[in-house]
């Protein structure tokens, strides 16, 4: 079949990649004027299947109200905010029950595990060689951050997750550049996760298919979907339209909006986040693995010669208005934990200071499969775990298109969730 893939960040070059190895002819079709532009070019890079849960959890609204007043808080919000925004808030709070909260948590763990699979068969088959660290530390600074974070060590024991509580000291062992002088009572330590970089492995896998085959069009912009013919696609500066026999939309945040005029309503917002990546100035002062402070929820990667530092989640706003507060949280826990491991000398300009948003339903999973519409298939709404899902994504949806079972169970996935 002839195939178009609407976007080409991280799940459009996975989900063209595996539609490639079934034997289609693929188009990808970007905005953009190289692949991994948007979300996927400066995320955290964090790998950690265990780890992933969805943001509408029990005791989650009161956590975000007690953030809303501090400058180095994780969350925060940019007023005034939209109808949508609003609209996206209350579906959130009725996705922080409990028993919507537990069936989520399995869905994304299961996609997640299935991904991390994929993402390492891929790797290996292709000998693909990108940024990567082993080994990811949760680190606790008080008895108040260990508290907190005993309902995620449970549900990493329901999950089966290799991990264990370490010390101060074992902690220095593993880490030995963190700084001393920070108070720390102990981590969590999940030697089997990982970070990797997201970009670079989006671009090697499109090398790979265009090798197979795969065509990729990019300043190229979709500005609307034939709604008699969903698969025929109107395209910018072109009064002719293209018609494919499938069309599959990963396009992020413009997904919604060229969803709409077809009747398909995604409550999907964007939620901003931060990262800042600067070369390492000297190895030994530099983190080994990856790691997250539990209490400003910020990641702090390994990636090659480079340090990246992500964290935030701002809902309101936009892309081109950078919270200054938000960054300053990221060099004050890049300070905290390894003082002069970076180059972050203004002068030298050599600090990459980025914001992407993120693609976030309400209640967490993503939407992966038959919009129900005629020849349009949906693989979106991934969030700040586009990451650690894509290659599961991608590889279940090429399944369910081509008419057999997943590896997986992909209950809750599909438009109906939403309803």
């Amino acid at each position: 079949m002839r195939v178009a893939v609407i976007g080409a960040g991280i799940i459009g070059i996975t989900t063209a990649y595996e539609l490639a190895m079934d034997g289609h002819e693929v188009t990808v079709i970007e905005r953009r004027g190289a692949a991994a532009e948007e979300t996927s070019f400066a995320n955290a890079g964090i790998v950690a299947p265990g780890y992933i849960a969805p943001w509408a959890a029990p005791g989650m609204p009161g956590k975000v109200l007690g953030y809303l007043f501090r400058r180095h808080a994780p969350v925060k919000l940019s007023l005034p905010l939209s109808r949508q925004h609003l609209a996206w808030m209350w579906q959130w709070l009725r996705a922080c029950e409990l028993e919507t909260y537990l069936a989520n948590r399995s869905r994304l763990q299961r996609l997640a595990f299935y991904s991390r699979q994929r993402l390492h068969l891929l790797t290996a088959e292709r000998e693909l060689e990108y940024e990567r660290s082993q080994g990811y530390m949760v680190l606790l600074r008080s008895e108040k951050d260990i508290k907190l974070m005993q309902p995620g060590l449970q549900a990493l024991r329901e999950a089966g997750v290799a991990f264990s509580q370490v010390d101060a000291d074992e902690t220095h062992k593993i880490e030995p550049a963190l700084n001393p002088d920070t108070p720390l009572l102990g981590a969590v330590y999940l030697p089997d996760d990982e970070a990797a970089n997201c970009r670079q492995f989006a671009l090697l896998l499109k090398n790979e298919a265009q090798g197979m085959g795969v065509n990729f069009e990019f300043n190229t912009t979709v500005v609307q979907l034939d709604r008699a013919q969903p698969a025929t696609l109107f395209i910018a500066g072109s009064e002719l339209p293209f018609a494919f026999d499938r069309v599959v939309m990963c396009a992020g945040l413009a997904s919604a909006e060229l969803l709409k005029p077809l009747g398909l309503k995604i409550p999907m917002i964007a939620v901003h986040g931060y990262s800042i990546t600067a070369p390492i100035r000297e190895p030994l002062n530099a983190p080994r693995g990856a790691l997250m402070d539990e209490r400003y929820k910020v990641a702090i990667s390994r990636l090659g010669n480079r340090i990246r530092v992500d964290g935030s989640a701002e809902i309101g706003g936009s892309l081109e208005h950078r919270r200054e507060s938000s960054i300053s949280t990221l060099y004050k826990v890049l300070q905290d934990w390894f003082p002069g491991a970076a180059q972050l000398s203004s002068a030298s300009g050599s600090v990459q200071i980025w914001k992407g948003a993120r693609p976030m339903l309400p209640d967490g999973p993503p939407i992966i499969g038959n919009s129900g519409l005629p020849g349009l298939w949906l693989n979106l709404g991934h969030g700040s775990s586009g990451w650690a899902l894509s290659c599961g994504s991608a590889r279940a949806l090429a399944d369910l298109m081509a008419g057999k079972p997943p590896e997986i169970d992909m209950e809750g996935f599909d438009m109906g969730r939403l309803r």
